[in-house]
């Protein structure tokens, strides 16, 4: 709708609608995404009670907000008043008032900033999910073989709560029984360690004055320190895909608080990321964390390879030969006797010494304390695809490594979402956390659609040229 106005009469609104900037650009990045998607959502909605504002209004002044940098909805409000064109635009239902040079009283017409607030909590997990897909399946069309190959990561996100604030003395500051004021829906979490090196001599004789500073040095050795950070939060996990021409593309994202372990995303990002593709990716990377036989599962029955580097977690190493089957600390291939169902979840099956299974062998020897035992080693081996995949995956090939190098993906989606201010959100829920994630991924894809439908038409407009 178009006020009228004493100032402007309607058509000369409707020129500065055209020919604002602001307008201009923010209309340029809202009709990358699918606004019919909100309009049926919205119609499924109970129409009782007072006209509210279109819900695309909302969603795209919070997309405001993340594209300008606002961390405060104070911002966001200061920003819309000033850019009245802009509430016009949006679709808000205005206050009209003759008296304003635009028609309208924008300071009435805006919600206020408690309930901007509350809205962007209450906004539906659903929906945005949906607005996120539909980034995916654009993007899908203008990128041949999106999601091939699929990464995994967790960005951490600090919760507005004095307890990270190390500058603050406060009670209790890691006491995870805690449910904090600022923020009772977020955990007690550990950050990813980093490695610190610094230098340690040799020796004591190194650092003697009778030895020069530079013979001093290479005398010296390297200290590896692991570093560790608590803070209360949550996680953010993402899936994301990368092509050399395209850039970094967001599959899925999943919010939960950061107590929980990285490879607890795994399940629900890859749902996600199967609905938005509407296929199985072939392959998948993420890092160490993902070392779980439904990982390699999730790709070996498609086939395709899991590039995760393998992590003991404590265990002891024993051999398995090239089939999975397992070695005995002798170096004998072991027996298989039956199968059971496993409390984790997967099919397991026993393998007994071959000195004693399938018959015992009397004339054989071991030194080995359960061959003295009369019963010989034992082992329970995990049996699923992803299972033998993971102890058999030969991770010095040239497939795992070109691979293991697309994880880099998520880093890049980690360090965008981080420029947009995914790391300190500057709310106190865990539903606005993840609602503000989502938005955030969704302006990283839109992002990413203008780049490929660029690069798309350079490229046509090139063959054009050649033709």
């Amino acid at each position: 709708m178009i006020p009228a106005s004493c100032v402007f009469d309607q058509s000369t609104l409707a020129a500065l609608l055209d020919h604002d900037p602001v307008v201009a650009d923010y209309r340029a990045f809202f009709s990358e995404l699918p606004w019919s998607v909100v309009e049926q959502w919205e119609r499924q909605q109970s129409l009782r009670g007072r006209p509210a504002h279109p819900e695309s209004a909302y969603l795209k002044a919070f997309l405001i907000r993340i594209r300008q940098g606002f961390l405060y909805t104070t911002q966001l409000r200061a920003f819309l008043v000033k850019h009245p064109l802009l509430v016009i635009d949006l679709g808000f239902h205005l206050v009209l008032d003759l008296s304003q040079p635009y028609g309208f009283d924008a300071e009435k017409t805006l919600p206020t900033r408690q309930w901007l607030g509350e809205k962007l909590r209450q906004l539906d997990r659903g929906l945005l999910t949906d607005l996120l897909d539909s980034t995916v399946h654009a993007l899908q069309e203008e990128i041949p073989g999106l999601g091939e190959v699929v990464s995994f990561d967790v960005k951490h996100v600090y919760a507005w709560v004095q307890e990270n604030n190390n500058r603050v003395s406060v009670k209790g500051r890691y006491d995870k029984t805690k449910r904090l004021v600022g923020d009772p829906d977020c955990r007690l979490g550990v950050k990813r360690s980093t490695n610190q090196e610094s230098a340690k001599n040799a020796s004591a004789d190194a650092s003697s004055s009778s030895v020069p500073k530079d013979q001093t040095e290479l005398a010296g050795t390297k200290e590896t320190k692991e570093k560790k950070e608590l803070l209360w939060g949550y996680g953010s996990g993402v899936a994301a895909a990368t092509t050399p021409d395209y850039g970094d593309v967001v599959l899925a994202e999943y919010t939960q608080p950061f107590n929980e372990g990285d490879v607890t995303f795994f399940r629900p990002l890859h749902r996600q990321t199967v609905h938005a593709l509407q296929q199985y990716p072939t392959h998948l990377a993420a890092d160490a964390a993902y070392d779980a036989w439904y990982v390699y599962d999730a790709a070996a029955r498609h086939g395709g390879i899991a590039a995760i580097p393998k992590n003991q977690h404590g265990h002891p190493v024993f051999g398995r030969d090239s089939d999975g089957v397992p070695l005995c600390p002798k170096g004998l291939r072991m027996h298989p006797t039956y199968q059971f169902a496993h409390p984790n979840g997967y099919r397991a099956q026993i393998y007994r010494c071959p000195l004693f299974f399938p018959e015992k062998q009397e004339q054989a020897t071991c030194d080995h304390p359960q061959f003295q035992a009369a019963k010989g080693c034992v082992k329970y081996i995990n049996i699923e695809l992803g299972g033998l995949m993971r102890v058999t995956l030969d991770r010095d090939s040239p497939l795992y490594h070109a691979l293991y190098n697309q994880r880099t993906a998520c880093e890049r989606i980690n360090s965008q979402a981080q420029a947009l201010g995914i790391e300190r959100p500057k709310v106190r829920n865990s539903r606005s956390v993840a609602n503000l994630n989502t938005l955030i991924y969704l302006v990283i894809n839109v992002r990413a659609l203008e780049r490929a439908k660029s690069i798309n038409a350079g490229l046509f407009s090139t063959l054009k040229g050649v033709r």
